[in-house]
């Protein structure tokens, strides 16, 4: 069954393909070499076979006939090996001189040349030899025939073929070798992949794709598929807690709410304890609506609708009006608030956007900062970036906590008795996000700062 998954794996094909590919670029290049061996050996016999015929035309020319015998003669008489060929005949083809009996009864070609099997009295072999000769015409009626014995160079041609054709064997099996080896690693990490994916699908979110600990490709897309495992792990724990808190934050209003509507219901005692119940419902009610109504403008805000409303925004003058619009809750609890800016050139935003996140920051100083306690905002500007810094000295946040508080229905009172959805710093986030800044959380001994950084574009 592996067998069957392997050989209809992508991995498998591609590796076919290029094995495909492989053996002709193989054959093409053996090719070339027999060419250029094989084929430079007969061009250099014929070659010297043309040099020989040249020579014994023109001791022709010079000396007749009797010259050309005693040339023929002469090597004949010095060849150790019986290699060379030479046959002159009459006008009637019949053997005058030369170490073969008969001419050829092969027809030559335009060039005259030819290739015949030697007989046995010049070659006493069981193998018949093979030779490559050229005829050439002497004036007078006489026909010259001189060539070679080739079969080692036959030989020759014989074993770099069946070299070239095994060596092409040889390139095809250990390409299908590896083809085979390197598909069946490659489907079995796809398959620890596929495998760890079941799992996860399954409801196991904790496991994670395992690594072979080197640096190859394979190596680096397993981490990223893990990283986004984790972050995906994340996300997941980060709706489960967040439905588990919408389930406690909504709980208790609706359970007051639905107690209070039965003792409207029940209620006989006179208008005024119905008002009381009533205006407690709307509360309740109020609390509720302000709930959604903060998810939906978190949803808006990250949504990225409202960057078509960006327009200069005075930063100094919204501080003055934030400060402003909480100066009679400050003075209420006791507390001062001091801002301190420096000259602050425009900054591209939405000022009501820019407001929001300002007054929540700023309305949990107030929250959290005991009484007779300080408040203190800061706006530094340059050339790069704007910074507003507000900071409190109330009871701070831990700094295992400070990236939580950013997460949606997060509250560090585990009761959360006290009033509040979680949503204020989560919305805060989305808004310095749209506006591509970035929130730092620090302790300010005691107390915390919170530095909202905005990057100047050019």
């Amino acid at each position: 069954m592996k067998i069957i998954k392997l050989f209809k794996s992508s991995t498998f094909r591609l590796a076919l393909i290029y094995m495909t590919l492989f053996g002709l670029s193989v054959l093409l290049l053996l090719g070339f070499i027999y060419w250029s061996t094989a084929g430079y050996m007969v061009r250099q016999t014929e070659a010297t076979i043309d040099a020989e015929i040249t020579g014994l035309a023109e001791r022709y020319d010079l000396s007749g006939f009797s010259g050309l015998k005693e040339v023929i003669n002469e090597r004949l008489s010095r060849q150790g090996m019986n290699t060379s060929i030479y046959l002159l005949t009459d006008n009637q083809f019949k053997p005058l001189l030369g170490n073969i009996g008969t001419w050829p009864v092969e027809q030559p070609s335009e060039q005259g040349w030819l290739s015949f099997q030697l007989d046995s009295t010049l070659v006493p072999s069981d193998h018949r030899h093979k030779a490559l000769v050229r005829v050439f015409p002497l004036r007078d009626d006489f026909h010259l025939l001189v060539g070679r014995d080739i079969h080692a160079l036959v030989e020759i041609q014989v074993l770099i073929r069946e070299a070239l054709f095994w060596g092409l064997m040889m390139t095809v099996v250990l390409a299908l070798v590896g083809g085979f080896m390197m598909s069946r690693t490659m489907v079995h990490k796809i398959e620890v992949i596929n495998d760890t994916c079941h799992r996860i699908m399954a409801g196991d979110l904790t496991h994670r794709i395992p690594s072979s600990g080197g640096d190859d490709d394979f190596d680096k897309l397993v981490a990223t598929l893990n990283r986004m495992l984790d972050q995906i792990e994340i996300l997941m724990q980060g709706v489960k807690q967040v439905t588990n808190n919408i389930a406690h934050d909504l709980r208790t209003p609706l359970s007051r709410l639905r107690r209070r509507l039965d003792m409207l219901r029940e209620n006989d005692h006179g208008d005024n304890c119905d008002d009381e119940l009533i205006e407690q419902a709307i509360g309740e009610a109020d609390g509720l609506l302000a709930t959604f109504k903060a998810l939906l403008r978190i949803s808006e805000v990250e949504s990225g609708s409202r960057l078509v409303g960006f327009q200069a925004v005075d930063v100094a003058e919204l501080l003055h009006d934030l400060i402003e619009f909480y100066d009679p809750l400050s003075e209420e609890k006791g507390q001062s608030i001091v801002l301190e800016t420096q000259s602050i050139k425009p900054f591209q935003g939405d000022r009501d956007l820019l407001f929001q996140a300002f007054a929540n920051v700023l309305d949990n100083a107030i929250k959290y900062t005991p009484a007779g306690g300080k408040i203190q905002i800061k706006a530094d500007d340059n050339s790069q970036q704007l910074q507003v810094s507000i900071c409190d000295t109330g009871i701070g946040i831990p700094p295992s906590d400070r990236e939580k508080v950013f997460n949606r229905f997060y509250r560090r009172e585990t009761s959360r008795s006290s009033p509040g959805n979680g949503l204020g710093l989560s919305l805060v986030e989305a808004i310095v996000n749209l506006h591509q800044g970035q929130i730092i959380l620090s302790g300010n001994s005691p107390g915390l700062t919170v530095k909202i950084l905005f990057q100047r574009t050019s």
